[in-house]
């Protein structure tokens, strides 16, 4: 069956940008779509709320707030003499629009525990595809520009690029929730200044200190709020509960689920099912099951397994709910296996719980990030007379060696012994 675009104009009322246009026609009805609303029930920032209370804005949102900047750079670079076709508008904007609609519940937590082998990113491209052939093929040009298939690789840019609508959206959106100041990027303004040479996005020389300010924001942004300690112990724990659910799933234990968690949980999920229509059950495909699976389905599941027989995740459950989140050191350098079997005794020793109990109580990981890599599509900055230098070499603010190393720390989560036995 192939839907009918209605081409119906919407306005949204927007908290960081205020009134934003809904562009008509197909992308007006993909928000429509139950695909796309799902993305209401799936949080922005995942568990960090429990760090930053305001933070309980969700992808859906987002979406929207990238989508209309992606108006606005369009209409910026249309007005610098470009040519940007209605046809590849739309593609643009329905790419932008749908870059994110395979995130799955609480952001990242199930590509780390139930979902084997596949990323959102693919997940997004495979909602893509299905929704084309619903809409009987007004979204291969969208398809093409997200995968950088398409001819102008600046539209590409535009949706996935280290200067692109998505992040300057988020970047945003979350400081505005998160009630954190850092963050807060003259997206405006460095959209007003984008521009075009060889196919390539380009940032007028006027703008190199608005672009200067958003690699800082987001340096601090991922430090204070993404990979905020707290946060990061909270997400760790989300992820071991999955991990715990799916171990007692494959053994055949009875655990409360809702039916599309119980899906993902009872049976091996990667690439090859969610690529396959033909692997079903109960005539819906992996793909259309994943549709249905949202935060709610995770929240309501932990409530509940929070009084189950299974004395790990029973504990790890009450902690997320009551917000007896683990504790968490950070250093530099790796910890030392002696160090971690020292905790894992202690651990052992105080919960009276078994080595493979410990696995899901004593977490070790690493964290890295950088905000700008050169190696990647570069931010150019664009003078009046024509040349162009990245922005690492144009700044005389910014060290383009220290924007461009990845920093990366290492990590241990533990429970907190003075904590009620489980």
């Amino acid at each position: 069956m192939t839907l009918k675009t209605s081409g119906k104009k919407r306005i949204v009322n927007d908290p960081v940008h205020g009134f934003i246009h809904i562009p008509s026609g197909i992308a007006s009805d993909l928000v429509e779509h139950s695909f796309f609303q799902r993305l209401r029930r799936i949080k922005q920032l995942g568990l960090t709320y429990l760090v930053f209370p305001g933070t309980f804005h969700n992808r859906f949102q987002h979406a929207l707030g990238a989508t209309h900047l992606m108006s606005l750079a369009i209409e910026t670079i249309r007005s610098k003499g470009h040519e940007i076709t209605p046809e590849e508008e739309e593609g643009v904007s329905v790419a932008i629009l749908l870059h994110d609609i395979g995130h799955g519940p609480f952001s990242h937590a199930l590509e780390y525990s139930i979902v084997d082998g596949i990323t959102h990113e693919r997940i997004s491209e495979l909602f893509m595809r299905q929704l084309n052939q619903q809409f009987g093929g007004r979204l291969d040009l969208a398809i093409k520009i997200f995968r950088n298939e398409y001819p102008k690789h600046f539209l590409n840019q535009l949706v996935s690029s280290q200067l692109d609508m998505d992040r300057l959206d988020y970047l945003r959106r979350d400081s505005f929730f998160a009630g954190v100041t850092e963050g807060v990027v003259g997206s405006a303004r460095i959209i007003k200044m984008l521009d075009v040479r060889n196919d390539q996005l380009v940032v007028e020389a006027k703008g190199i200190y608005s672009i200067e300010k958003f690699l800082i924001a987001r340096r601090l942004m991922y430090w204070q709020v993404y990979l905020h300690k707290t946060v990061i112990a909270a997400e760790e724990m989300l992820v071991h509960v999955l991990k715990r659910a799916k171990y007692l799933a494959e053994r055949g234990e009875e655990l409360f689920t809702t039916p599309s968690l119980a899906y993902f949980l009872y049976h091996k999920v990667g690439e090859l099912e969610f690529e396959n229509p033909n692997v079903v059950l109960n005539g819906r495909s992996a793909l259309e099951i994943f549709a249905d699976l949202d935060d709610d389905d995770i929240m309501v599941s932990i409530k509940v397994w929070a009084r189950h027989k299974d004395r790990v995740l029973s504990y790890l459950c009450k902690c997320i709910r009551d917000r007896k989140l683990f504790k968490i050191e950070i250093q530099k350098t790796a910890f030392t296996k002696e160090y971690i079997d020292q905790v894992k005794k202690r651990v052992g020793d105080y919960f009276g719980c078994s080595n493979h109990a410990l696995e899901f109580m004593v977490i070790s990981n690493s964290i890295s990030n950088n905000a700008y890599s050169s190696d990647d599509d570069q931010i150019n900055i664009l003078y009046k007379d024509g040349t162009q230098c990245d922005i690492g070499e144009a700044s005389d603010m910014l060290d383009a060696s220290v924007l461009s190393k990845t920093v990366k720390k290492y990590y241990l989560c533990y429970p907190k012994i003075q904590e009620d036995r489980f």
